[in-house]
């Protein structure tokens, strides 16, 4: 789901073909020395939706998962009872498949044979593949009923589970992804593992009849062989992934150091001619833009203005070249999950939520630092993608669509990239007199586009289909037909509208709507950041579909939509608990780490940017629950699940900033904020517990901080002295509160807090008076008669106060020279 090794259906490697072949053989009852070396190294390389083996001729690809009736009229099998999308899928299979749970561990237990885990989720395309290919086939079906208890996991409902086994597979195999397929005993220790399997021997590889049958013989004749080793190698993992800190915190002179070392490796694996980090695939890795502007904050504070433009360049160039290649859906908005080649152009056409939210927030924030309306723009469009398709009449956010949809109604079989590729002649039927222009935009050809590089279209699977790419900037467009910028870019606003309606009634591809609190958290940030930083746009500004162009308070009504669907539906009040996801109910599975800190991030933010107290008391309420779930409180650090479920066999902490950042790094960043938020008691409380995480990981800081980009990031902020705090003063309701908050946002300070308060709302009051004493009093004493006063304290002294957003920006502004003068 993050990394593909190999490009759309390209051969596999010998590498490939041994780690297939290992498959077949138990696992060394000693592993590999150094266990948890290797481990380091290998949790830097993120999976994919996809296997190791991607030799599939062109022909697998277009026969992905079916459109036609489920099951062709066979008897669903249990998971119909399900409400998972991905186990629903499954529900008309021949194989006798079982949810995770007790059931199925039961019934292997009792006729003593293993176990067939096979994990997911509803828009992997290859996971479609196999099931088309194995799952529907009546030959595999029989040999999986007689011979193994199955069972299908959902791996964004069950994380846990997804863990641990892809942990196994990938330590001793080498690299992971899924379909993750994995033999377990009946006491769920895993046996052996892979990936995708096609269903028979081909080229010399065995296919998946055959791995059955000789994990079966296996199992017959070296069971003790196998079940021992698994045991180890759980163990050795158990100990490698829980490591505990051997002191209570990391110096703070190495700590600044985290930073430069990850900066300095990102810059050199940096591509000047088509942006990105990195060779192909290519993936929009926020995490890296992240620290890369977190850098250029530091030049600038230091006045390294030189190094700071440097970075710039990197990041604007990537996120520049990222909005205008085929990654991005120029007609409907938002982005798929990766490119296959160098060049942004050809994806993989699956959009994810969790992208979304964290590639708004990069384009925000270099929005703040440029104030280029391109990149504002771009923010915008993915907003309005998840607006228009992905958030439902509660205000939930779903989490996916799919890949693969159907050519047209009633069509077979499903094809990746069916619903956003385009002929020559569509276009021109759709557009008519500006069909030309549009075409020499995004460089479409009768012949087909899929040609700029040979990792686009190896198997000439998109001959004559267009990904829409623009490879010329607007500005040159125009004065080619003689037109001015905005006349232009209306014309194309107007053929992507056309085009959009055109889209709309070809067959969708597959929704899963399904609400996951981690991903709902992100994209909140996004949806509550954008509603302040939006507002500086200047008067006037022209948007072109698919940019909707709303006032962005409407940002922040969905954002604090989702949240209250979270806390509604995903939230147990008594308990103080929150549930992992929920369709037609909350799912079976607690919350986890990422839950719990990407919600307590999103909370902070909707309070920061939105200013209601009921979301940083939730927050509070959350870190506290969190810790007492979590928090491994002797050995620092926090583990992923609550350890309350014995089926799930390893506790991590999780460290990789990958895809999704990691639940310790965002729970740092938190605690760095919350600790400006509390008084000296509390706020040592946080930084301490920060401190004992980042002990745990100083190793892999060391060692590898290009997979731990934010924790970089939080090792750096706490090593501020002191936390900037903009504390606005007044009537929030008033358009000149509005005005401040919009103002303290106007400038890019990943070390900065903002605290409104309304000193009339006893509630608010009462939190500040327990909480932050001063806080409290700077309040109090705030000039009367104005409708907002803002007050900026940074290294324990306060500015006096401020009563417009000028002189607020002004203010802010000066505190970046101070601090290159003191430097």
């Amino acid at each position: 789901m993050d990394v593909s090794p190999l490009s759309r259906g390209r051969m596999a490697p010998p590498a490939a073909l041994a780690r297939v072949i290992s498959c077949l053989l138990p696992p060394p009852l000693r592993p590999p020395p150094m266990l948890s070396t290797r481990l380091l190294r290998l949790r830097h390389r993120p999976s994919s939706c996809s296997s190791p083996l991607r030799f599939v001729a062109a022909a697998a690809m277009s026969s992905s998962s079916s459109s036609a009736a489920p099951g062709g009229g066979r008897k669903p099998n249990r998971l119909a009872a399900e409400h998972s999308p991905y186990l629903l899928q499954h529900a008309h299979n021949p194989v006798d498949w079982y949810p995770w749970g007790d059931e199925a561990f039961e019934k292997a237990r009792k006729l003593d044979i293993p176990i067939f885990l096979s994990i997911g989720y509803s828009t992997c395309h290859w996971c479609h593949v196999m099931e088309v290919e194995s799952f529907e086939n009546e030959e595999v079906a029989k040999i999986l009923n007689d011979w193994f208890v199955s069972i299908k996991v959902d791996r964004e409902e069950r994380p846990d589970v997804d863990k641990v086994y892809m942990t196994y597979v990938s330590a001793l195999y080498g690299g992971g992804g899924w379909p993750l397929t994995v033999f377990l005993s009946p006491n769920l220790k895993p046996l052996m593992g892979g990936t995708y399997f096609p269903p028979d021997d081909k080229y010399g590889r065995p296919g998946f009849k055959t791995i059955l049958r000789k994990v079966k013989e296996a199992w017959d004749t070296k069971r003790d062989a196998l079940e021992k080793s698994g045991k180890v190698v759980i163990e050795q993992l158990r100990d490698a992934l829980s490591a505990k800190a051997s002191s209570q915190d990391v110096p703070n002179d190495v700590a600044v150091l985290y930073v430069d070392q990850c900066v300095e490796k990102l810059a050199s694996s940096y591509d000047p001619k088509f942006g990105g980090f990195g060779s192909a695939p290519k993936f929009p890795r926020p995490v890296e833009d992240c620290i890369m502007l977190y850098k250029f904050r530091k030049h600038m504070e230091a006045r390294q203005e030189s190094e700071a433009q440097n970075i710039m360049k990197m990041v604007t160039h990537t996120l520049q070249c990222m909005a205008r290649g085929g990654v991005h859906d120029h007609v409907g908005g938002g982005f798929h999950r990766y490119s296959v080649d160098e060049c942004w152009h050809v994806p993989h056409f699956e959009k994810m939520l969790y992208d979304q939210g964290q590639i708004a927030n990069v384009y925000l924030d270099t929005y703040v630092i440029t104030g280029d309306e391109y990149y504002s723009s771009v923010a915008r469009d993915i907003l309005d993608y998840l607006r228009r398709d992905m958030i439902g009449e509660d205000g939930e956010i779903f989490s996916a669509e799919d890949a693969d949809s159907a050519e047209y109604e009633g069509a077979p079989r499903k094809k990746e990239g069916s619903f956003y590729v385009w002929t020559s002649q569509e276009i021109e039927d759709t557009l008519g007199e500006n069909a030309e222009l549009f075409k020499s935009h995004y460089y479409v050809k009768s012949s087909g586009n899929c040609d700029l590089s040979g990792m686009s279209d190896p198997h000439n699977e998109f001959s004559g289909k267009n990904v829409l790419i623009e490879r010329r900037p607007g500005s040159l467009m125009a004065s080619k037909y003689g037109k001015s910028v905005d006349e232009y870019y209306g014309i194309l606003g107007e053929c992507r509208q056309k085009l959009f309606d055109v889209r709309s009634k070809r067959p969708r591809p597959h929704l899963d709507d399904k609400v996951i609190v981690s991903w709902n958290g992100l994209a909140i940030s996004a949806f509550a950041r954008a509603s302040q930083i939006l507002k500086s746009g200047p008067p006037g500004t022209k948007f072109y579909f698919p940019v909707v162009g709303c006032d962005p308070v409407e940002y922040l009504q969905v954002a604090e939509k989702a949240a209250n669907f979270i806390k509604e539906k995903l939230y147990d009040a008594s308990s103080k608990r929150l549930h992992h996801s929920y369709r037609n109910g909350p799912a079976k599975a607690p919350g986890f780490l990422d839950d719990y800190a990407f919600l307590i991030n999103a909370l902070l933010d909707l309070y920061e940017y939105g200013g209601k107290i009921e979301w940083l008391l939730w927050a509070v309420e959350l870190q506290v629950i969190q810790d007492e779930l979590f928090l491994d409180k002797q050995g620092g650090g926090y583990f992923n699940t609550p350890g309350e479920d014995p089926s799930v066999l390893l506790r991590v902490k999780e460290d990789y900033d990958g895809a999704e950042p990691s639940g310790n790094s965002m729970a740092a960043i938190n605690m760095v904020r919350l600790s400006s938020i509390f008084d000296a008691a509390e706020s040592e409380g946080y930084k301490r517990n920060v401190e004992h995480l980042l002990a745990v990981f100083e190793t892999r800081l060391k060692e590898l901080g290009i997979a731990l980009p934010l924790m970089c990031c939080a090792a750096d902020m706490l090593t501020v002295p002191s936390r900037k705090q903009v504390v606005l003063v007044g009537n929030k309701a008033s358009p000149e509160f509005q005005d401040m908050v919009a103002a303290a946002f106007s400038s890019y300070d990943p070390n900065r807090t903002v605290i409104q308060i309304d000193v009339s709302n006893m509630e608010e009051m009462a939190f500040w008076e327990s909480n932050n004493a001063n806080i409290a009093q700077m309040a109090r004493s705030s000039p009367s008669g104005k409708p907002a006063v803002a007050h900026v304290c940074q290294e324990f002294k306060c500015s006096p106060p401020v009563t417009s957003p000028g002189a607020l920006r002004e203010l802010l502004n000066k505190t970046v020279a101070a601090a290159g003068s003191a430097v």
